[in-house]
């Protein structure tokens, strides 16, 4: 029997709350009158969402019991929207781990169901010849269903959404290059979804019968190939044809870096997509809408779906994007705020400037940095510090923004990851590029004695190894161009913005 809140609503518990699906399922649990509980490594990074005041947060992990049991009780519904694909070559085993410990705590606190999102996989291909991203994603599937709690696995192909890293790469392939020599997966046959549509087959799994253990298959109404789709990205933003070339011999390995080369999503993550489109994936059933019945119009075409995500695109209202979520191999250590770091080298490059602005003037500016605003320093040394990244399967510096003018922590900002914000005081990144060692990078707006505003920006590095300490010295002469210009820069913006005129 389920047990509703106040409103009639079900108590659900969300995993992944700060990753691309995790943030928009939320909002829209609370729309359907469901009381929402968020797991949350740290949560810290869901202080800014917009209904942020209306979940309650608890901290923990996964792959804890203990965390995993608290976050569990008096829960009707655990939402399991995670994997391991960005903790390292061992992330099968983490995941299976993860999924045995929430099915576990689940059973024991009673919980009515699980809903869990995961892959669509090809029929008729053994799991051992499977990409190690779709064999784990399955296998997560499974271990969910055994637990004992009644279980409903979603399983989806591509999903078309402003933000996602499919969307993403389809639109940056598709605009950047008129013709294209392609891997031949191009040519594989696959059955995307709108993002809306598995929102709403999430949301109203929520009210399954007890009985309901099973996968369902979710996709829109169209079986195309990836290259129909560049060709239809291609017609809905009004671009000309592309010239597409299939060749055979371009691996998964080799076209993860071709991808990383031409588009924002780095090649860590294009490596999956590029292995999940090696094969057919095609619903084989539509069972979902005997539980979750489809409107008018539902679920919504790939054109449609695509043209919905370019519109948010273009009006600035991506809620949330593929970077929200972790990348493989970047740091995530929090500034130490202890000054000695217990006897640790810390480097750190200090600037500060009286600024002819308000203090507002100057903060509007700070928390604007970085995409199509740039870094206020020697564009072209920011271009070549990125593509070097990119080169050494770093993320590069064109992951741009969520938002054009707000930031919130956990928000992905090119090479950088916002650490902590203080509104109208500090915003504090933490670098996310390949490294030998730790660094951030702040920016204070304070008041001067005048009243008006004075910058401060501090540079810290934290070096791993002798490489560390070279790397920092071998750098630092350049500071004075990057660090001082930018300083002086954004100093100029302010005053500019104060004035009324462009920054």
């Amino acid at each position: 029997m389920e047990s509703t809140n106040d409103d009639g609503g079900l108590r659900c518990l969300v995993t992944g709350a700060t990753g691309y699906i995790g943030g928009r399922l939320v909002p829209e649990l609370l729309e359907a009158g469901h009381t929402v509980r968020c797991l949350a490594r740290s949560p810290e990074k869901l202080r800014d969402y917009p209904w942020a005041s209306r979940v309650e947060v608890a901290k923990g992990d996964v792959t804890d019991d203990e965390s995993i049991g608290a976050a569990m009780r008096d829960i009707d519904v655990a939402y399991y929207l995670v994997h391991a694909l960005t903790s390292g070559p061992d992330f099968e085993k983490t995941d299976r781990t993860a999924a045995r410990i929430f099915g576990e705590q689940a059973r024991a606190a009673g919980v009515r169901r699980i809903v869990y999102l995961g892959g669509l996989t090809p029929a008729d291909v053994p799991a051992r010849e499977l990409s190690p991203h779709l064999r784990s994603r399955a296998e997560v599937g499974r271990i969910l269903l055994d637990s004992g709690v009644p279980t409903t696995a979603l399983r989806a192909a591509v999903i078309i959404g402003s933000g996602s890293a499919s969307f993403e790469m389809l639109r940056y392939l598709t605009e950047r290059l008129p013709v294209m020599v392609t891997p031949s997966w191009v040519s594989t046959r696959i059955q995307p979804i709108a993002v809306r549509d598995v929102l709403r087959y999430l949301v109203g799994s929520a009210h399954m019968p007890d009985e309901v253990n099973r996968t369902f298959d979710i996709g829109g109404p169209d079986v195309l190939t990836y290259r129909d789709m560049m060709q239809q990205y291609a017609q809905v933003a009004k671009l000309p044809k592309r010239l597409i070339l299939p060749v055979p011999m371009l691996s998964p390995g080799l076209s993860s870096h071709w991808v990383g080369l031409i588009t924002p999503v780095p090649a860590s993550i294009a490596r999956p997509l590029a292995e999940s489109l090696r094969y057919e994936v095609v619903c084989h059933e539509h069972d979902i809408a005997d539980h979750v019945p489809d409107g008018p119009g539902q679920p919504f075409s790939s054109g449609t779906a695509l043209s919905l995500a370019l519109q948010r695109v273009r009006e600035a209202r991506v809620t949330t994007r593929w970077s929200s979520a972790s990348t493989p191999g970047i740091p995530s250590d929090p500034l130490p705020t202890d000054p000695d770091w217990a006897g640790g080298s810390l480097y750190t490059d200090v600037r500060e400037l009286d600024v002819d602005a308000p203090p507002d003037a100057l903060w509007r500016v700070i928390e604007g940095i970085g995409g199509e605003n740039g870094w206020y320093s020697l564009p072209w040394a920011w271009a070549v510090r990125g593509w070097l990244d990119r080169l050494v399967g770093g993320v590069g510096l064109r992951r741009g923004r969520r938002d054009a003018q707000r930031l919130r922590v956990g928000d992905s900002l090119d090479f950088w990851r916002v650490e902590a914000i203080e509104p109208g005081r500090l915003l504090r990144l933490r670098a996310e590029m390949r490294l030998p060692g730790l660094a951030w990078l702040e920016m204070y707006a304070e008041t001067g004695e005048d009243g008006r505003a004075h910058y401060r920006q501090r540079a810290v590095f934290h070096p791993a190894g002798l490489l560390g300490h070279a790397y920092w010295w071998s750098v630092s002469p350049f500071h004075a161009f990057v660090f001082g210009g930018m300083a002086r820069n954004i100093s100029r913006a302010a005053g500019r913005r104060a004035a009324g005129g462009s920054v």
